[in-house]
C-alpha cells in the first residue's frame, strides 16, 4: 500500500504544476497555440476560461475567473520584449469584458517601459522566466 501511495502522490505532483521550460516549446508554437497552452493553465484551477474572438477582443485574449473578480490575459508569444503597448491594450479592454484584473503572459521579457506601466496600472506581468510559475500566479491574481 505505501508504494501504491507514493504513486498517487508522484502523479498527483505531477498533475499539479505548470510544466517546465524544457517541457514548453514555445519556439514552435504559433501565437494563437500559445493563447490555447493559457488557456489550458488557467482552467487547471479550476475557474472558467473564455477565449475571446481572434478580432474584436479589446486586446483581451482570455478571460479567467467567476463575476465580479475577472482576470483579463494579453497573451504574446514574441521573438523580443514585449513593450507597454500589450500593457496598455489589456488594461483599457478590461472594463469592456468585465474583468477587474489583468495580466500580460509571453514567452520573451518586458521593456522597461512596459514593467513600469504595469506597475501604474496593477498589471501582473508573467515573463518566459516565469512561465513554470504561471498556475500559481494566475490564483494569486484571482485572490
Amino acid at each position: 500500500m505505501p508504494l501504491l501511495t507514493f504513486h498517487f502522490l508522484r502523479g498527483a505532483v505531477r498533475g499539479a504544476r505548470t510544466p517546465g521550460a524544457r517541457e514548453f516549446p514555445a519556439a514552435a508554437m504559433s501565437g494563437t497555440q500559445f493563447e490555447e497552452y493559457v488557456a489550458q493553465i488557467a482552467r487547471t484551477c479550476g475557474v472558467p476560461v473564455i477565449m475571446t474572438p481572434l478580432s474584436g477582443d479589446w486586446g483581451v485574449d482570455l478571460i479567467v475567473g467567476n463575476r465580479p473578480n475577472r482576470l483579463a490575459i494579453q497573451c504574446k508569444r514574441l521573438g523580443r520584449p514585449v513593450g507597454p503597448g500589450a500593457v496598455q491594450e489589456v488594461v483599457a479592454g478590461a472594463p469592456m469584458q468585465d474583468c477587474t484584473k489583468t495580466m500580460v503572459v509571453t514567452n520573451h521579457d518586458f521593456t522597461p517601459a512596459a514593467r513600469k506601466l504595469a506597475e501604474l496600472h496593477g498589471c501582473a506581468l508573467v515573463g518566459g522566466a516565469e512561465l513554470t510559475r504561471l498556475r500559481s500566479m494566475i490564483r494569486s491574481a484571482l485572490g
